[in-house]
């Protein structure tokens, strides 16, 4: 309800003259403005599309906002309005968090003030909601357009069918250049790179600077063939080396690149598969220009639309998502002693997807994080009841590197921990190989808190990337567990059964147990028996199920 129709013609003009003069004067803030006699409110358009808000007039505007306001903020929000509505205060600065319509939050800062009339009656309140997360769209270090301004043009772009192609390019380990030739050179360089990409895409699209050493570009007028050609440019000359100071830096670049072509997207889903060609080129590839299309085993359209249907999945009550359970079985007595948590997802009207094909876009993207914690949450409730048949039952949840590397996320564990009474000795949390890409004392600072509070870590994956021995040394693990592939041909590979033997007797040393994956067959059963095994997970005892089943074995 607009509230337009108890509102007189007279009070719209005014409530419309008021509105107009707040929003001359407001720069980069929404701009709101209730007429508090008949309580209808007028809101920006900007501010109305962003959250989802019913319209730019409101009736009971406030009660509607309330409902965007995080849970733990509303308390605080509602006494200040109800403060304002009573009398009790001619305004507000407040500060909270508000939900946009794909579900992510934004920090808002509020200031409002009371107009009265000629008798001193109140008879407007107005003011300004400022999104901290969508301040200036300029980067203060190389005066490009930042990624609130990449964003907001590729906004722009898919609303108005403007297809296009987007180009990331970014710095190999900026870290270790800061580190060694300090800051100063490294935002040097940073400025530097910025202005090299500008002048050399020129007049033919837009560049932009992204979080850390990554720069974009949008263009309409470079083909796939160009922005190769470009980068290979652009790459040789950095190889070459530049000299900052006296100090000559030769820089690694990595590239990845897609063509706008499908509007019925969002610009979160389109970045993402843009993070994975990225990532592509930086692992994959030694850094050549990777497109997002049928070399990454998939037809690009599907890939985006099907990340789309994920990322309105989440923001919608993770409708679709549920979790299955691979047991894992203690080597003497063959009993369940534990599961391991597995994401699944469905269609209505394709069933499940194969994970194989989401997980690894869905990663990438900003909202994975969220859908952790649903993960985390969602397994140790269901585990509940385990926990009453076998009390050393212990449900293992996997942790991705963008997870781990947020400040908070040992702090949700353990808010997770406590809001379903789980007890953490019965959580294990299991980490991959590719958390080399996080700092080390970052990485061990979470580990051992999370080991000091109760919680088990294993590594996943171990031995198929070659930072695994190093994690290990570094990192106090419970339990490490061996890859699959090195055990699917130990019947008839000896090399591979002084492999997973000499894995066994390394765990050991480091104290750490060993549960081996893949376990498929009764003679691989009966080898890995010999060895300083401790578990087995794979088809040969079950395949991932219902919770349901678990507590069936379990009774």
């Amino acid at each position: 309800m607009t509230g337009l129709d108890i509102l007189p013609e007279e009070r719209k003009q005014k409530l419309d003259s008021l509105f107009e003069g707040f929003s001359v004067i407001a720069e980069d803030t929404y701009v709101y403005l209730c007429d508090m006699k008949y309580d209808v409110s007028r809101w920006s358009k900007m501010l109305v599309d962003t959250y989802g808000l019913p319209s730019e007039y409101m009736k009971a505007a406030g009660d509607i906002w309330e409902e965007h306001i995080h849970p733990e903020d509303r308390e605080t929000y509602h006494k200040g309005i109800d403060d304002i509505f009573s009398g009790r205060a001619q305004g507000h600065d407040m500060q909270y968090r508000a939900q946009k319509e794909n579900g992510e939050y934004d920090v808002c800062t509020c200031r409002g003030i009371v107009l009265k009339d000629e008798n001193g009656v109140p008879e407007y309140f107005g003011g300004a909601i400022r999104n901290h997360g969508e301040q200036s769209h300029i980067d203060t270090l190389t005066g490009l357009r930042n990624q609130y301004g990449f964003f907001e043009d590729l906004k722009n772009r898919i609303n108005k069918k403007y297809p296009a192609r987007l180009w990331v390019i970014g710095i190999e380990r900026l870290t270790e250049i800061n580190e060694v030739y300090g800051y100063h050179t490294g935002n040097k360089m940073l400025q530097h790179f910025g202005r090299y990409l500008m002048d050399h895409v020129g007049n033919r699209g837009g560049t932009y600077r992204l979080d850390g050493s990554k720069f974009a570009v949008i263009t309409e007028t470079l083909g796939s063939d160009n922005i190769s050609s470009a980068y290979e440019d652009i790459r040789s000359h950095f190889r070459e080396g530049i000299v900052f100071e006296n100090v000559p830096i030769m820089l690694e670049l990595n590239s990845s690149f897609l063509a706008l072509e499908d509007f019925n997207t969002d610009d979160q889903t389109i970045y993402s598969c843009l993070d994975f060609a990225y990532d592509e080129s930086r692992f994959n590839r030694h850094g050549d220009i990777t497109e997002f299309h049928n070399d990454l085993n998939n037809d690009a359209k599907q890939r985006t639309e099907k990340l789309h249907l994920i990322r309105n999945s989440i923001s919608h009550g993770y409708s679709g998502f549920y979790l299955l359970y691979q047991p894992i079985f203690g080597v003497k007595d063959e009993k369940v002693k534990g599961a391991e948590a597995l994401l699944r997802w469905s269609l209505d009207d394709q069933g499940m997807v194969p994970p194989d094909e989401f997980i690894p876009l869905l990663e990438k993207d900003p909202l994975f994080p969220r859908l952790g914690e649903w993960i985390l949450r969602m397994a140790l409730k269901e585990s509940e009841k385990a926990l009453l048949l076998n009390r050393d039952f212990v449900i293992n949840v996997n942790i991705s590197y963008s997870q781990l590397e947020k400040a908070d996320f040992t702090d949700m564990v353990f808010n997770i921990i406590r809001e379903t009474g789980f007890p953490p000795e019965n959580l294990c949390l299991e980490i991959t190989e590719r958390c080399r890409l996080l700092d080390m004392d970052l990485l061990k600072n979470t580990v051992v808190a999370l080991k000091a509070g109760g919680v088990k870590i294993a590594l996943d994956d171990f031995g198929t990337g070659y930072s695994s021995m190093g994690l290990v040394k570094n990192l106090p693990f419970d339990t490490i567990k061996v890859d699959r592939g090195f055990v699917k041909d130990i019947e008839e590979d000896e090399k591979d059964k002084m492999l997973v033997k000499s894995f066994t007797e390394m765990a050991g040393t480091f104290g750490a147990r060993v549960c081996v994956e893949g376990v498929e067959t009764a003679g691989i059963r009966d080898i890995l028996k010999e060895y300083n095994v401790h578990s087995f997970q794979g088809y040969y005892y079950s395949r991932p199920v219902r919770m349901e089943k678990i507590l069936e074995d379990l009774g």
